[in-house]
Order: structure tokens, then C-alpha cells, then sequence
């Protein structure tokens, strides 16, 4: 069975089947922060189990601005729970966002 989760005109905000959970991309509700702040703000606004991530795929609108969301991702992250996780350099939609990130994690 697939369930579609927070469906939109174009797209789920996440979709489960197999025991696993897509999430759609996340990004910060506030664009008036640095990418360390928006970082903390979609972790928190994504409301992810953090032990149950397999993967994350973060998208950065300036590489440069690497370090500091790495600050917040290390500030949030469970050290014994690290998923798989790529960085990656892209245009955003929205030229307010810095940052935008989406993974895969088990269900319980």
C-alpha cells in the first residue's frame, strides 16, 4: 500500500511504502535568517525522527554557506544515528531560501 501524505497541487510532502518514508524537500518557514538558521529551521520543521533517517540530500543555493549550515545539522543530528547524506550546489525556487533538504527514513 502507498500513502501519499500532505498532498499539494503538485506533489506529497512525503509518501510511505515498504516500511520506508520519501520526504518531500523541506525549506525554512523564515527566510529572513543565514543558512545556519534556515537549517534549523526546516530540521525542526520537519518533525523527522532523526534515529530513523537513512538518507538526506541537502540542497544549497551557495556552497559557501556549508559551514554554517553544518553547524546546525551537527547541532541537531543523533551521532549514533548519522544517515547517508549528500550537499549539493542548486538554484532554489524561492530566492529567499538558502537551503532545502529531504531524505528517506524508516517507519516504526
Amino acid at each position: 500500500m502507498i500513502r501519499r501524505l500532505a498532498p499539494e497541487a503538485r506533489l506529497s510532502g512525503a509518501v510511505a511504502h515498504g516500511g520506508l518514508v520519501w520526504l518531500a524537500g523541506q525549506v525554512p518557514d523564515d527566510t529572513a535568517g543565514d543558512a545556519e538558521a534556515q537549517t534549523a529551521d526546516v530540521l525542526a520543521e520537519a518533525g523527522t525522527d532523526r534515529t530513523r533517517l537513512l538518507s538526506v540530500t541537502v540542497v544549497l543555493r551557495d556552497i559557501r554557506d556549508a559551514p554554517a549550515m553544518n553547524r546546525a545539522w551537527d547541532a541537531w543530528l543523533d551521532p549514533a544515528h548519522k544517515p547517508a547524506r549528500m550537499t549539493v550546489q542548486a538554484p532554489l525556487v524561492d530566492p529567499g531560501w538558502r537551503v532545502e533538504i529531504t531524505g528517506v527514513a524508516a517507519l516504526p
